[in-house]
């Protein structure tokens, strides 16, 4: 059984997550949290017995939480798959981490708008927020995915960490669940020259792969001057359906997610993110 937690402000982009969610893992029995967080004012316990709860705003929150059950359930229905609705108030990144370690939750699916989305949320949004601050794995659909199974994953890595179980093992899962092909993508702007841990890392990762998904994976070392252009051209090229990475690859991550212009992530807008953590 999987526990994933779905962010919604009742937006499309949460839905298109919602749906993305219930179609990836369609042959899995998963029970989904649906979560809304709203501020902490218009909660009962920030209102005191003089003052008039806003309840309109309340059980209209509440209604759109039942209505968005109710329809992912006859747009998606599977007898494997259980949608629970949750309704919080406070901080958001507070009460994600609450609710993944309460509902032991497996994976954070989040929408969001795209290039711009993209860009503004690594550097301070709720979904940025959420890759960077809890240790959980994320999925992040953009707004423009096509809701199919990928059958291609790209994982850019400079082999610098070493790769620990469950990194491994989130691959693996991702992997099982889509039958998809794995490219591992090493940019370089000069021929590679590894250090003895970098060599030592690409090994362990490709006898890895090599013993499971034999016939499906792929090293590709690029030459480049600029890595996130050279992985974003890559990824165009050869129709990547996914892009996975280690969230504590930060100097990595900067490198294709940090000080972005709206047209250079422009080419990925549709290119699910599965963020990993250890």
């Amino acid at each position: 059984m999987k526990h994933i937690l779905i962010p919604t402000d009742f937006s499309n982009n949460s839905w298109n997550a919602l749906e993305y969610a219930a179609c990836f893992f369609e042959n899995i029995k998963c029970t989904f949290y649906v979560l809304h967080v709203d501020d902490l004012g218009n909660s009962d316990i920030a209102s005191n017995s003089f003052l008039t709860i806003n309840t309109k705003e309340k059980f209209t929150a509440i209604d759109k939480l039942n209505e968005t059950i109710d329809r992912i359930a006859m747009c998606c229905p599977n007898p494997d798959h259980k949608f629970i609705s949750l309704e919080e108030y406070g901080n958001f990144i507070d009460i994600i981490r609450k609710t993944v370690d309460e509902k032991k939750i497996d994976l954070i699916i989040m929408g969001t708008k795209g290039a711009s989305s993209i860009k503004a949320s690594i550097i301070g949004t709720n979904t940025g927020n959420v890759i960077t601050k809890v240790a959980c794995n994320v999925l992040v659909i953009p707004e423009n995915t096509i809701t199919k199974t990928p059958s291609n994953i790209a994982f850019p890595t400079d082999f610098n960490l070493f790769y620990t179980y469950p990194i491994l093992n989130s691959i693996t899962e991702i992997l099982e669940i889509s039958n998809a092909k794995l490219d591992v993508i090493h940019v370089t702007q000069f021929k590679p020259e590894f250090s003895n841990s970098q060599v030592i890392n690409q090994a362990y990762l490709n006898d890895y792969l090599k013993e499971l998904f034999t016939d499906t994976h792929s090293f590709n070392h690029i030459l480049g001057k600029n890595v996130r252009d050279s992985i974003l051209n890559y990824i165009a090229e050869n129709k990547i359906e996914m892009l996975t990475m280690v969230a504590k690859n930060l100097n990595l991550f900067q490198q294709v997610f940090f000080n972005n212009s709206v047209e250079e992530l422009s080419h990925q807008t549709s290119v699910p993110l599965f963020v990993m953590h250890e």
